[in-house]
C-alpha cells in the first residue's frame, strides 16, 4: 500500500513536468493567469490523464509483489509516468505524433487506432510491462519447489472483495468521464461498462467453480476488456465481452501459474495484458453496425493497435527492468524476503498477531 501511494506522488510529479507535455504539447511552467486560460482546462484534463498514467506502475506492482525493492519500483514508477506511457499515449490520444501516425492507420486499414478509454493504451500496455518485469525478478521464494507447483495462499479474501467492489465504482468515472467532455457523456458508456460487469461476474461464476477470487477478478476482467470499445459497442456485445474475458482471465491465470511458472502475484498479465488486448479487437468486432454497433472502427487497425501495444510494451519493459536490475538490483535480499517487506523495508509489521509469531 505504500508503494501504491508513493507510485501517486512519483507519477504526479514524472507526469505533470515530463509526460504531459510530452504526450500533449503542453508546459505548465508558466504564470498561474495563463494556466487558468479557458477555465483551467488542460489542468483539469492533466488532472484525469494522470490516473491513467499512475495506473501503469500500480498494474506492475501487482505482478511484483513480495520480493521487490521499494527503490527500483519507484524509480521505474517516475520512468513509466514520465516517458514510457506518455509516448505510447501520445501516438493513440496525444496531440504530439497522434494526428501523424492515426492519419497514416487510417489511410493503411481504413480507420485509426479506436481506444475509448484505455484497454490497449493503459490495461495492455501496464499488463504487457509487468510481464518482463515478472520474469526478471524471478518467482517469489517456495512458490516452486523441485518444479512443482506450491500455491500461497491468499492472505485476505474480505479485502480482495472491498478491492474489487471499490474498483468496480471507480470504474464509471473511468470510462464514463474518458469522453473529456460535459457534452459528449454518453449513457451508452455507462450501460455497457455494467453490462460487461454482469458478464465478467457471471464468466467467473460459470468458468471459475465458484472460486470468490476468480469470481471478483471476472468483473475486473469485463471492465478492462470493455474500455476500448464502451463508447461504439451494443450492450449485448459488451456482456458477450465481459463473459470472454472472464474466460481468458482464469484459463490464462492457470496456465501461466502452473504450467509456464510465472508467479504473477494478482495474474495482473491476463487480467490487463490479455484482456485488454482482447477489449482491443472485441472493439473491432463488436463495433461493426452488422453487430448493432456505431462503427467507424475496423477490426485490422484494432489487431494493429493490440500487435504495436505488446511490442512497445515488451521492449520498453525488459530494457527498463533490465537496467534497473544492473543498476541497482531488483530484488530483496533472501532474509529480507523471508522477512516480508513489511518488516525489511518499513520497519514494521502489517498485522499485530505477527509480531507474536515464532
Amino acid at each position: 500500500l505504500v508503494k501504491i501511494i508513493v507510485d501517486v506522488a512519483v507519477a504526479t510529479i514524472a507526469y505533470f513536468f515530463i509526460g504531459y507535455p510530452l504526450a500533449h504539447k503542453v508546459c505548465f511552467i508558466k504564470p498561474a493567469a495563463d494556466l487558468v486560460a479557458d477555465q483551467g482546462f488542460e489542468l483539469v484534463r492533466f488532472f484525469f490523464l494522470l490516473t491513467f498514467a499512475a495506473c501503469i506502475s500500480a498494474i506492475v506492482s501487482g505482478g511484483v509483489a513480495e520480493r521487490m525493492k521499494f527503490k527500483p519500483y519507484t524509480t521505474a514508477g517516475f520512468f513509466l509516468a514520465g516517458v514510457i506511457y506518455p509516448i505510447f499515449e501520445a501516438l493513440i490520444w496525444g496531440e504530439r505524433w497522434s494526428p501523424a501516425f492515426q492519419g497514416w492507420v487510417e489511410k493503411t486499414f481504413g480507420a485509426p487506432i479506436h481506444d475509448f478509454a484505455g484497454s490497449m493504451v493503459v490495461h495492455g500496455l501496464g499488463g504487457w510491462i509487468a510481464l518482463p518485469a515478472i520474469l526478471v525478478l524471478g518467482p517469489r521464494m517456495g512458490r516452486y519447489i523441485r518444479g512443482k507447483s506450491k500455491p500461497i495462499p491468499i492472505s485476505n479474501i474480505p479485502y480482495l472483495a472491498l478491492g474489487s467492489w471499490i474498483l468496480i465504482i471507480g470504474w464509471f468515472g473511468f470510462n464514463v468521464m474518458s469522453s473529456q467532455s460535459i457534452e459528449t457523456i454518453s449513457g451508452l458508456v455507462a450501460v455497457n461498462s455494467l453490462l460487461a460487469t454482469a458478464g465478467g461476474l457471471i464468466g467467473g461464476v460459470l468458468f471459475g467453480k465458484n472460486d470468490p477470487g476468480f469470481i471478483h477478478n471476472g468483473a475486473l476482467a469485463g471492465l478492462v476488456a470493455i474500455c476500448t470499445g464502451s463508447d461504439i459497442v451494443n450492450p449485448i456485445g459488451a456482456f458477450i465481452i465481459g463473459l470472454v474475458a472472464a474466460w481468458i482471465f482464469i484459463k490464462a491465470f492457470i496456465w501461466e501459474q502452473e504450467k509456464l511458472k510465472i508467479d504473477d502475484v494478482l495474474g495482473v498479465w491476463p487480467l490487463h495484458g490479455l484482456n485488454g488486448i482482447w477489449g482491443g479487437i472485441a472493439a473491432g468486432i463488436f463495433g461493426q453496425k452488422a453487430l448493432w454497433g456505431l462503427g467507424g472502427v475496423s477490426l485490422i487497425s484494432q489487431i494493429f493497435g493490440a500487435v504495436l501495444t505488446i511490442v512497445f510494451a515488451l521492449v520498453t519493459g525488459f530494457i527498463l527492468y533490465k537496467l534497473l536490475d544492473i543498476v541497482f538490483g531488483l530484488r530483496l535480499s533472501e532474509e529480507e524476503e523471508f522477512q516480508g517487506s513489511d518488516l525489511s523495508i518499513h520497519k514494521i509489521n502489517a498485522y499485530p498477531e505477527d509480531i507474536f509469531k515464532v
